[in-house]
């Protein structure tokens, strides 16, 4: 007892009197382990310490404006380009090219995942085909689908599909594996139905997997969309950027890159959001 608190409690006890004091011995409070308490804005304060470098080594001459524009030309570049339309439909391209890739992606690699997760005989047709695909990088793949599909759209969604249904994969049907047998007895226990187990165990149970994959896939989707639009694309921001480049137009190029970076920091923080939401009876060091 000499290492720990000890208080006097006043309590009415029978056979006591009740202003005769009791010991009581306080539990040490428990310290807390991990990082502790989220910073305000924590994901946001890393882009602003890079745009506060940028902006010191700009306007020190540090950085070679013929190298990289400071960040007041680059904004100045974006106006130019909202203000004669170039931006803005550039943008919705490749928003477009992204998102029905991503989700073409996500329906293809969940449904692979979940085949080859609860069935012996899916993840025998299926695991190893996506494991050689994981081997090929998507740049090794993209002179093959334009043998094949030409240069159009179809090839460019094909590309960002396929580069994003594999960590859509990977991840879910890892988590779907690693689900706790102890749930399995259970199902089997209480007469769980096929499905019925499907609904309540396995589908739950291969969240997390699922939403680390969805993350990755994310800032995937625009990498693919990156390289794809610089294959005899007509629009969208890496056309914007492949144009720029021939006639050495550095700011336009920078303005691309702050995009792509923007949209991919995003998606991933509306991910983590959603991901916070439909995983809240989870405790992470981060809660």
């Amino acid at each position: 007892m000499a290492t720990a608190d000890v208080g006097v409690l006043h309590r009415i006890r029978p056979g006591r009197a009740a202003s005769e004091p009791v010991l009581a011995t306080r539990t040490p409070a428990r310290r807390r382990l991990g990082p502790g308490r989220p910073i305000p804005f924590g994901v946001a304060w890393g882009p602003v310490l890079l745009i506060v470098a940028w902006v010191a080594g700009s306007a020190s001459g540090t950085l070679d404006p013929e190298t990289l524009p400071a960040p007041w030309t680059v904004a100045a570049t974006a106006g130019d380009l909202l203000a004669d339309g170039r931006l803005p439909s550039n943008l919705l391209t490749s928003v477009q090219r992204a998102g029905i890739g991503l989700v073409l992606g996500v329906a293809i690699g969940l449904a692979l995942a979940l085949l080859a997760g609860l069935s012996r005989i899916g993840e025998a047709l299926v695991d190893g085909p996506i494991q050689i695909k994981r081997a090929i990088p998507t740049l090794a793949l993209i002179p093959l689908f334009i043998v094949w599909f030409g240069i159009g759209e179809q090839m460019k969604l094909l590309v960002i599909t396929t580069s994003v249904a594999i960590p859509i994969y990977l991840n879910t049907h890892a988590q779907l594996r690693g689900v706790d047998a102890r749930y399995v007895e259970l199902a089997q226990t209480v007469g769980l139905s096929r499905w019925g187990f499907v609904r309540r165990i396995a589908l739950p149970g291969s969240l997390p997997g699922f939403f680390t994959g969805l993350r990755l896939a994310v800032t995937i989707s625009w990498l693919a969309l990156v390289v794809v639009e610089q294959v005899n694309a007509t629009s969208g921001i890496g056309y914007l950027m492949t144009q720029a480049r021939t006639y050495g137009q550095i700011d336009v190029i920078v303005v691309g890159l702050v995009i792509y970076g923007l949209l991919g920091l995003f998606g991933d923080l509306l991910v983590r959001s959603v991901e916070r939401k439909a995983l809240s009876w989870r405790q992470t060091l981060a809660d």
